[in-house]
């Protein structure tokens, strides 16, 4: 058979069961493959679906644009349909998005644009406000808007869950997947329920998402998690919700790449995990179905990498490690507070009293105060030398604000990174800060390396 276009092979991808990551439990695992959509991903679906509710209603006029702030899956998706049929592309990507999908949406011919992680939604540089911008600003111009466009879950509850469905003969007991619009996992379980309404719908969730109970920072696993509630989510048809750190998502998109040879991101490690606690709750007549939405190409640079990992303390290295220092420094008799934040918007002074107060001789500054902390949230270092320095010469830069004040931000090294690397990182700064899991959760610096040293010299 030949397709008249690409967009004619979307849906209809594979079930593969997961032996080898599932062989310990009782219960039937299989995956729901969405990588052999065209664009790689399962919001090929939705891109095709919202493109044409939009030409059926007249919002999108020929050599119009297509706007849309995107993890980059849907992204391609939209880029796909735009190529078919004559349309231009800007997307919206916030900065903890690989390269490799920036790179991807380049490709397709697109514009893209990058905002920062670290700025609440309401935020001007915002990805959705910068969104909102570029939609108004933009002549025929039409945002999909995927969080809010219901074609987005309708899609999956007329394609996906009937396709999972048959696949399964009905034997399907427990649908997992992840929720970033919530689209996928709304539309699937609609239909099961209606199939059978015993069926279980379990929603996998970043560690810090709305969906699991947090505020919606701070994790790293992309395309996956919220930090508000979009309307296309309907968490009524979902019966339990699983809180999946970035570590755990990490480890098992790694382990299923190497055990089944099956390449698959972050957010498919989030799902997996979850999965894989349900299953082991369950026995021989239970058939549990994964929701895997895209593949590990895109992560190449990141999950994939074992010095990214390193770097952001996912992975440990053999011998002595910077997580040793810091451990060391926290057991001694005068170990001081592990990590002091202060925001920019507060007054020097404030900084000041706090390093006086609790002992320490420099405070991270970031845009929240709330631990745990991301990496990118950190934007500047406020240290008591270069504070005294210049009060001394005009006293009134206290009563200024921190960002005026502060330094860039210090070195990273994540717990796992040795020593060794622990010092060449002190060559460029008087201390760094120790990442665990992508999370920094501590400040070490070039007296707590001389500390460490001479406890272990011998004599």
């Amino acid at each position: 058979m030949i397709a008249d276009s690409l967009l004619d092979l979307i849906g209809n991808t594979p079930l593969v069961r997961l032996g080898r990551v599932g062989r310990d439990l009782a219960c039937d695992l299989v995956a729901k493959v969405e990588l052999f959509n065209p664009g790689g991903s399962v919001k090929d679906r939705p891109a095709l679906a919202m493109i044409d509710e939009a030409e059926r209603q007249g919002l999108l006029a020929p050599g119009g644009t297509i706007v849309e702030p995107t993890s980059g899956n849907t992204g391609v998706g939209l880029a796909i349909v735009a190529a078919q049929r004559g349309y231009q592309c800007i997307f919206v990507m916030s900065d903890k998005m690989s390269d490799e999908k920036v790179a991807l949406l380049r490709a397709y011919g697109a514009q893209v644009v990058v905002c920062p992680t670290a700025v609440p939604p309401e935020h001007p540089d915002s990805y959705y406000s910068v969104a909102d911008r570029l939609t108004r600003e933009t002549p025929n111009a039409f945002r999909p808007n995927q969080y809010y466009n219901q074609a987005n879950p309708v899609e999956h509850e007329r394609s996906t869950g009937p396709e999972l469905w048959r696949q399964t003969a009905g034997r399907v007991t427990h649908f997992v997947a992840g929720v970033g619009t919530g689209g996928t996992i709304t539309g699937v379980a609609r239909y099961l329920k209606r199939q059978n309404p015993a069926v279980q719908v379990i929603a996998a969730d970043p560690e810090g998402s709305v969906f699991s109970g947090g505020t919606g920072r701070p994790y790293l696993v992309e395309g996956v998690g919220e930090d508000f509630w979009p309307p296309t989510y309907d968490p009524s048809v979902v019966d339990r919700t699983i809180r999946v750190s970035d570590a755990e998502s990490f480890a098992a998109a790694r382990r299923v790449t190497r055990e089944e040879g099956l390449l698959i991101g972050g957010s498919c490690g989030t799902a997996v995990h979850a999965a894989l606690v349900v299953g082991a709750e369950l026995g021989p007549d239970d058939l549990v179905v994964v929701l895997l939405p895209d593949s590990g190409r895109g992560y190449l640079s990141k999950i994939f990498n074992d010095e990214w990992m390193t770097s952001f303390g996912f992975l440990i290295q053999g011998g002595t490690t910077a997580g040793d220092v810091l451990a060391a420094k926290r057991a001694g008799v005068e170990a001081v507070a592990d990590l002091v934040v202060i925001t920019p918007d507060e007054p020097a002074r404030r900084g000041f009293a706090m390093m006086r107060d609790l002992g320490v001789s420099q405070l991270v500054v970031s845009v929240t105060t709330e631990l745990p902390l991301a990496a990118k949230e950190v934007s500047g270092t406020l240290s008591e030398l270069e504070l005294m320095d210049k009060a001394f010469r005009d006293a009134s830069v206290l009563d200024r604000p921190v960002r005026e004040l502060m330094e860039p931000a210090m070195p990273m090294i994540g717990v796992g990174e040795t020593v060794s690397d622990l010092v060449e990182r002190l060559e460029a700064g008087t201390s760094v800060l120790v990442l665990d899991g992508g999370h920094p959760i501590g400040v070490v610096t070039r007296q707590d390396v001389l500390a460490f040293l001479a406890a272990r010299a011998p004599g």
